[in-house]
């Protein structure tokens, strides 16, 4: 219970109120406002600004006026990163060793994280700060995400004031299930209107920060933004994936081989740095003599017919569309806050919470849900959609060569940046004192054998 430190008397004017315990908490002032962007299923070798031949004007213009980090590394999964990251702690001890969907009842692996374990946000919030989460949640088991719910671990409940996004680990980036709050809403448009959830969740986070700012100019936020990018499915409009059609014909073997050399003449790898292997693990027996598990092998390049090569490069065209869309949403963020003059007081703390995506196999997928079900999609059946890869229709995601290509197992990324006083980008190792600023809570020891994902693109 509060204390009262005023006087209570009989007589109401010899009576002293004291409204200190009921005082709302109030930032120091000049706080900085921080805005997270956790992006997902993207790996080194994908940004250009990591040596990738993706193009990210938003991202290039954070990282040239921050640092990137070049010895930093993710979980391999969603939710254990997502969880280290809110809490700066190691995702087995704060119940998050996997993803939400694989929990069990140990206490390092049930999905929750505990009420005495302080998030960033519940921190921010009781030290004078608004709090936003927009986008890609995944902190809360699946039995505890429905409208029958006690909201426990909703992100409403964990010292988030707003939320606009969806609970899960992935979504519908044309039809998305979408959470404002506490109840389920609908889409406000379709993508013939040209709705897309990349679009609509940087409407929303520049909304949230916009109203609180036109009543409280002074008072800082903290807005935890993750877009549905690059995680399956690779949604996004006809006109981006084909800017990219050329791109990557010369097949995922050979891309790493450019963006390797990129990435040396950038600093971001040591020069002596070396390709790991095609399939390295393949002749690795089970404990039952069970085989290297065809899902997780690459085919080589120069093994595909015209077919494949066709579909696999059109999935790759249409994954990097994805990601430059969203970059460009992201940018009308950035644009907005130095439009309104608050850039230069603004951490930005950039990452992604594991390296590409496995899901699709060998072949790719146009069938996600074939993949959460131990089909492997042929290639016969893609390409009756191929003339909709880019568009409304199919849940795309890209083969294990795609994965392997945007994903170098051998080194990892990251950067830190302040828009306020930017020194000159940086990019070898950092120091300890680049890292105390805001990477320390991001950074975790992968709990995955799926090695190759903890390698990722991330800056702070």
């Amino acid at each position: 219970m509060t204390e009262f430190n005023g006087k209570i008397e009989l007589d109401i004017r010899d009576s002293e109120p004291d409204w200190g315990p009921y005082a709302a908490p109030t930032a120091p002032e000049n706080s900085p406002n921080i805005l997270y962007l956790v992006w997902d299923d993207t790996g080194i070798a994908t940004w250009d600004c990591f040596g990738g031949l993706v193009e990210m004007p938003a991202m290039t213009r954070i990282a040239e006026r921050g640092v990137r980090l070049s010895q930093f590394h993710t979980t391999a999964l969603c939710s254990p990163t997502r969880a280290s990251l809110l809490t700066g702690r190691n995702a087995t001890t704060v119940g998050m060793a996997t993803i939400e969907e694989f929990t069990d009842g140990f206490p390092n692996c049930n999905g929750r994280i505990p009420a005495d374990t302080a998030l960033l946000s519940e921190v921010l919030a009781e030290r004078g700060y608004n709090t936003y989460c927009v986008g890609k949640w995944h902190l809360t088991p699946l039995e505890e995400s429905s409208m029958a719910a006690t909201k426990r671990h909703w992100p409403t409940s964990r010292g988030f004031e707003r939320f606009y996004g969806f609970m899960g680990g992935e979504t519908d980036q044309w039809y998305p299930d979408l959470v404002y709050d506490n109840h389920p809403v609908n889409p406000p448009g379709t993508p013939e209107d040209g709705y897309h959830l990349s679009k609509d969740i940087a409407d929303k986070t520049i909304e949230f920060i916009r109203d609180a700012k036109v009543i409280a100019p002074d008072k800082p936020w903290f807005s935890y933004v993750c877009p549905g990018a690059g995680h399956a499915p690779h949604h996004v409009f006809k006109e981006w994936a084909d800017k990219y059609a050329g791109r990557f014909d010369m097949g995922y073997e050979k891309y790493r081989e450019i963006v390797l050399e990129k990435q040396k003449s950038m600093g971001i790898v040591p020069p002596e740095t070396e390709l790991s292997p095609i399939n390295p693990y393949l002749d690795v027996k089970g404990p039952q003599g069970e085989s290297w598990p065809l899902q997780d092998t690459v085919r080589p390049w120069d093994s595909l017919g015209d077919e494949e090569k066709k579909l696999f490069t059109r999935m790759a065209e249409v994954f990097a569309g994805f990601l430059s869309y969203t970059d460009a949403q992201i940018g009308r963020i950035l644009d907005y806050l130095e439009e309104s003059g608050q850039l230069d007081n603004t951490i930005i703390v950039v990452i992604s919470d594991n390296g590409a995506s496995g899901e699709g196999g060998p072949n790719g997928s146009v069938n996600e849900g074939k993949f959460f079900n131990g089909y492997i999609d042929t290639v016969e059946e893609s390409m009756k959609l191929f003339h909709h890869l880019g568009g409304h229709r199919p849940t795309t995601t890209t083969p294990s060569g795609g994965r392997w290509r945007s994903t170098h197992p051998t080194s990892c990324s990251s950067a830190t940046h302040r828009m306020k006083a930017a020194s000159p980008t940086r990019q070898s190792s950092p120091g300890p004192t680049v890292l105390r600023r805001a990477a320390r809570s991001a950074t975790t020891t992968s709990t995955s054998a799926t090695s190759l994902r903890r390698f990722t693109t991330c800056w702070v």
